[in-house]
């Protein structure tokens, strides 16, 4: 293969397959939650500096594909068939 082991193109194939559409769902969910959450209105029990509009857009939509990529490689994982 093209300088690649043959073990190596499923590794980078389910990377993609959890990135690319836990991507997707993370842009989706941002969509659909600040579509009714204000970020300006959130406030962090406990602290007195809140973060900007644009910090609160992007810690939810990083928080929002971690939990889609978890979602996306436990469905990989599932499916997993033992091929011998």
């Amino acid at each position: 293969m093209n300088n690649l082991e043959s073990n190596e193109v499923p590794k980078v194939r389910h990377g993609l397959l959890i990135i690319g559409p836990a991507f997707l769902a993370a842009c989706l969910l941002e969509a659909l939650v600040f579509a009714m959450v204000d970020p300006g209105e959130v406030h962090w029990p406990g602290h007195t500096s809140q973060p900007s509009r644009q910090g609160v857009y992007t810690m939810a939509f990083f928080s929002f594909w971690l939990i889609s990529m978890a979602c996306s490689g436990l469905v990989l994982w599932l499916a997993k068939t033992d091929r011998k």
